[in-house]
């Protein structure tokens, strides 16, 4: 491996060295996949060849051309930053991204590395990169962390059944990696649900069931609550909606974690839907009133703020709801958290759906023609609960 990278660990030894021309690397977060990757393009680069570090998008190329070009500017290479290339001799690498297929074509390679192949499309690899190597005999490198069982996980059963060698497959953890310390890994199996900890850092291949919370059932033994109880403390969680979409009213005990009082209703003016939220202050006395700020939402937080009421406004946006599920999530799989034995909660629960985008990031959402509105108003109130002081994320105050 190039002199930039001295100490490479005995995953990436083994992949480099490795005979195969089509690699595919299934990899956890901070194994070490992008180090590997950006190296070996050095590599081809250093001896005179052509290779492409290829992205699913513009944004996510930054990852690779980051290391690349601080790699460049070491070595003494010729660091182009308006074409995202350095040349090495008569040797090149190129940063591209993979939005747009037909961009790609034209080019004869020696090594195309594809970042996070998982959120690139298959197209791209079919039509525009494996002929480029076709010239040059090319070859590949896959790397990425798992997204379900899509082609980049059928590209890794290739390299597993492969007997004439072209292709291998490997599949590493994070913990493989001896620069990561143990206990961030501990710390990550601790916060993170099962699910995400699974595919994110032990980079299994994990069927695409959109299942997101477990044990549902098991938490259904909840009992309702029609007022406070002394000595209790409350939370409320409230998920606005009017027409197609409902209102969503819940209530937690804090003191015991389970939800004791369910409101669900639509179609019905604003001014009566804070009518019944000031009535359900007035029997459970809540020390938190999470609402969604969205949309339809600042008014109405804004009349309960000038009420006096302890309402703190949630703004939507997709990591903090992300941030919201998960805890979520992880209390239904850690026993933490009690619900009311309610079939429309029940239902939407377990129809929940989860998508990782290609930035990266998860995306949350109830399945086309299904609603989502007891999910939210119950994280909203879990999360208040589940983050003391907001430490994790900004609820403001109106």
């Amino acid at each position: 491996m190039h002199q930039i990278n001295a100490h490479p660990h005995a995953g990436q030894r083994e992949v480099h060295n490795h005979p195969a021309r089509f690699k595919i690397l299934a990899a956890g977060r901070r194994w070490g996949k992008t180090r590997l990757g950006v190296n070996e393009c050095v590599d081809v680069a250093a001896r005179g060849g052509r290779a492409w570090w290829v992205a699913p998008s513009y944004k996510m190329s930054e990852v690779g051309w980051r290391p690349l070009r601080r790699m460049g500017a070491k070595i003494g290479a010729d660091v182009r930053k308006v074409d995202r290339m350095i040349r090495l001799g008569n040797g090149w690498v190129q940063v591209r991204s993979a939005d747009d297929p037909d961009s790609l074509r034209g080019e004869g390679l020696d090594l195309v590395v594809v970042d996070e192949c998982a959120f690139v499309k298959e197209t791209a690899w079919a039509e525009a990169l494996r002929p480029a190597l076709s010239d040059r005999n090319g070859g590949a490198i896959f790397i990425s962390t798992p997204k379900g069982r899509n082609w980049f996980w059928r590209l890794w059963q290739r390299g597993q059944d492969d007997a004439a060698g072209e292709w291998a497959s490997w599949r590493f953890p994070t913990s493989d990696n001896p620069y990561i310390a143990p206990k961030e890994i501990e710390a990550a199996r601790a916060e993170l649900p099962e699910r995400i900890y699974q595919q994110e850092y032990q980079a299994e291949f994990i069927e695409d069931s959109g299942e997101v919370f477990r044990r549902v059932i098991d938490a259904a033994t909840a009992n309702a609550q029609e007022r406070a109880i002394e000595g209790h403390e409350y939370v409320m969680g409230v998920d606005w909606g009017k027409h197609n979409d409902f209102t969503v009213i819940l209530v937690i005990d804090s003191t015991s974690n389970e939800t004791v009082y369910l409101d669900r209703f639509n179609q019905i003016d604003y001014q009566l839907q804070i009518g019944r939220l000031r009535a359900l202050c007035d029997r459970f006395n809540p020390h938190n009133i999470i609402a969604e700020r969205n949309s339809m939402g600042e008014p109405l937080i804004e009349q309960l703020s000038r009420e006096g009421l302890p309402v703190q406004a949630f703004t939507t946006t997709n990591a903090s709801k992300t941030e919201a599920i998960d805890a979520l999530a992880l209390a239904f799989e850690k026993g933490d958290i009690k619900i009311l034995p309610d079939a429309v909660l029940i239902g939407e629960l377990q129809a929940y759906e989860m998508e990782r985008l290609p930035s990266g990031m998860l995306r949350y959402s109830a399945p086309e023609g299904m609603h989502d509105d007891t999910v939210m108003a119950l994280a909203l109130a879990w999360h208040a609960i589940s983050t003391p002081r907001w430490r994790r994320i900004e609820f403001l105050s109106v």
